[in-house]
């Protein structure tokens, strides 16, 4: 099946849960069709499964048994609302009731935290079945076509439900993220803050064309090596099945809060080599989550950038995704910033202009963002900085995303830390003498104002006003 008709049929899949009376909105199409999609496949994996143990004169113990496999009760008929019936009383409760370790635990997690089958037509469900049934996940150019899909689903859907920064990161940002990081086999990588496991899947593919992997590798990068963590289920759901139709089949995939972890006293066995991720901007959490950090903030941001910090081991390196407002404020963040400097290498600071992530933004341009990038090998010495400028009268936007190519240049000086028009050193002392202001400011652009785009400058002011509010909320919280 072409890249094209596939896609066609998963978008006709969506046309077909809106003329039914039980699926209302978009995001509720996403998830009937996912874990439809997870179903079809994990019935296909297990009869791979079965026929490598065959292979080997060896019995293989299916997870998912006889009459719930996807190709037995699938076709029960539409008639008086039979599959439906049996989906509603008999299938999510045997799928909810899994037992076990791995693969069931995940099964069981995935179907107790989604609502459930929400069609109410038989019929419309039947159409949906047929076209998921049209999909060939043992093909190579299928699964592929169908993960490129899935990523573009996520990105339109996400977007159009207004929450696409809990699911998804612009690809060109992961894939810059995971070549400077560079994980290798026999690595962990955590991602605290999955979302749609962008982060994840990308790193199991630059892994797996890494070397030849022989049976002892593909079984370390398959169980051992990936770790995430997601709040919402739905968000949970995606990023299982989207690493799943990747290919990394046994994601240690966790559905909770990361910020409710205790993050004063980590131990070893929690912390991990490589961290990356894109945290939740702009939400606040209460005091009792905010206890469980030595520098107590309500910005999700600020209290995701220790998290990571505490759970960076030993010679780990880490890739972040921050807005603006980290790298000026002082105060408390001035604070967790000299623990930053003092403790870890923060080698480098990329500045990323306002619209980057307005593909995945519900509405304007996005935050103004950051990347930084830092190990855990002693305390910094200098930061190498670079400023991401669109070409000429070009800004990026939903209609003018950024692309590959517009980063080529920055790895390229990133790998020797060469100093040219939109990269400089600045020595960790001059930080530390601006009360830990850490800005990307180009000290090649003379008149800064002068070259900012009016959506820069926006931004600017927005994040300013966004920082008095919390303080203004602090200082009500310790009057209270």
């Amino acid at each position: 099946m072409s890249r094209k008709d596939l896609a066609s049929d998963i978008w006709r899949s969506y046309d077909i849960m809106r003329r039914d009376d039980g699926t209302t909105g978009i995001l509720q199409y996403m998830e009937q069709v996912s874990w439809m999609i997870f179903l079809k496949i994990f019935e296909d994996l297990e009869n791979r499964f079965e026929a490598n143990a065959r292979l080997e004169n060896k019995e293989y113990d299916r997870i998912i048994k006889n009459e719930f496999r996807w190709s037995h009760w699938t076709k029960k008929e539409a008639k008086e609302n039979e599959i439906i019936i049996f989906v509603d009383q008999k299938l999510f409760p045997y799928l909810r009731n899994l037992r076990g370790i791995g693969l069931r635990d995940t099964i069981s997690s995935i179907f107790n935290e989604i609502k459930g089958n929400q069609m109410k037509s038989a019929f419309n469900f039947k159409d949906v079945v047929q076209i998921i049934n049209e999909i060939d996940f043992n093909d190579e150019q299928d699964s592929h076509t169908l993960s490129k899909v899935y990523e573009e689903s996520l990105l339109k859907l996400g977007r159009e439900g207004g929450i696409a920064g809990e699911f998804y990161t612009p690809r060109p940002i992961v894939q810059i993220m995971v070549k400077m990081v560079e994980p290798r086999i026999g690595e962990s990588v955590f991602d605290p803050f999955c979302g749609s496991c962008g982060f994840i899947v990308e790193s199991f593919k630059r892994m797996k064309q890494s070397k030849e992997l022989d049976v002892r590798d593909y079984e370390i990068l398959q169980t051992k090596t990936f770790f995430g963590q997601e709040k919402k289920p739905l968000a949970h759901l995606m990023g299982v099945m989207n690493c799943i139709v990747h290919g990394l089949i046994s994601p240690n995939i966790k559905r909770k809060n990361t910020l409710e972890d205790n993050n004063r006293n980590v131990p070893a066995s929690e912390r991990h080599t490589i961290i990356l991720t894109n945290p939740p901007f702009g939400g606040t959490e209460n005091k009792q989550i905010q206890q469980n950090f030595v520098t107590q903030v309500q910005s999700t941001e600020l209290l995701a950038l220790q998290y990571v910090m505490k759970h960076l081991e030993i010679n780990g390196r880490c890739g972040i995704v921050v807005p603006e407002g980290i790298l000026f404020r002082t105060d408390l963040y001035a604070k967790v910033k000299e623990e930053l400097l003092a403790e870890f290498n923060l080698h480098t600071v990329i500045s990323l202009p306002v619209g980057v992530f307005a593909n995945v933004s519900a509405h304007g341009q996005g935050p103004k963002t950051n990347l930084l990038f830092f190990d855990r090998t002693g305390p910094t010495k200098d930061v190498w900085y670079y400023e991401l400028l669109p070409e000429a009268k070009k800004t990026y936007s939903r209609a003018n995303p950024i692309n590959h190519e517009d980063l080529k240049d920055c790895f390229e000086k990133w790998k020797k830390r060469e100093i040219s028009d939109k990269s400089w050193l600045v020595p960790a002392k001059a930080i530390i003498d601006k009360n830990y202001d850490m800005s990307a400011k180009n000290p090649h652009r003379k008149d800064d104002l002068q070259h900012r785009a009016p959506a820069e400058l926006v931004a600017d002011v927005l994040e300013k006003e966004k920082e008095i509010q919390e303080i203004l909320e602090e200082i009500q919280e310790r009057l209270a």
